[in-house]
């Protein structure tokens, strides 16, 4: 085993593991982080959809020894604290999660869409490859248009704190 530090939500970890071992399973194995989500293994569901030096990426096939040195943003780190991010406020108003399992891959790809694209257009949010078995599509749209019309998304998040119930939902804090 090896040891990798990176920087994991804004703190510095170091974890020991195998070089080529899945970043996605040091996440959630070895470091207790839940959100991403195991879907494919091979990166097309993008239920595990993070941010890796403010990219997105997809930890399911990221190698911790790629991720040496480098920061890793996943769906716990995206709120500041109890403040959610305003993607995640546009989820909770737009009612978007249905059984909430994808939820975290695809808020953070709409984070990465609206930090490159602050207006997207209905052709830019097509683009989004993240799979939702629930079929949620109509309401992610409306939630991405809601965080992109409020001009809040690339901005972080807002004094509006969340707690309980929604902030699960919105966070992915379940396993």
């Amino acid at each position: 085993m090896t040891s990798h530090t990176f920087v994991l939500n804004g703190q510095p970890v170091t974890v020991e593991a195998p070089d080529d071992m899945p970043l996605l399973w040091v996440l959630r194995d070895k470091l207790g982080v839940t959100g991403p989500k195991y879907g494919c293994g091979v990166g097309v569901c993008r239920a595990c959809t993070s941010h890796l030096d403010g990219e997105e990426f997809q930890p399911c096939t990221a190698a911790v020894k790629d991720c040496a040195g480098r920061t890793v943003t996943t769906i716990e780190g995206l709120a500041d604290g109890e403040v959610l991010h305003p993607v995640q406020e546009a989820w909770l108003e737009c009612d978007v999660a249905q059984c909430g399992f994808c939820q975290p891959g695809q808020i953070m790809t709409a984070v990465a869409l609206l930090r490159r694209t602050p207006e997207p257009t209905d052709a830019d949010i097509d683009q989004i490859q993240n799979i939702c078995r629930c079929g949620t599509y109509p309401r992610i749209r409306e939630a991405i248009k809601k965080a992109a019309a409020a001009g809040r998304a690339a901005t972080g998040p807002t004094p509006q704190a969340a707690t309980g119930l929604a902030t699960g939902l919105a966070t992915g804090a379940t396993p």
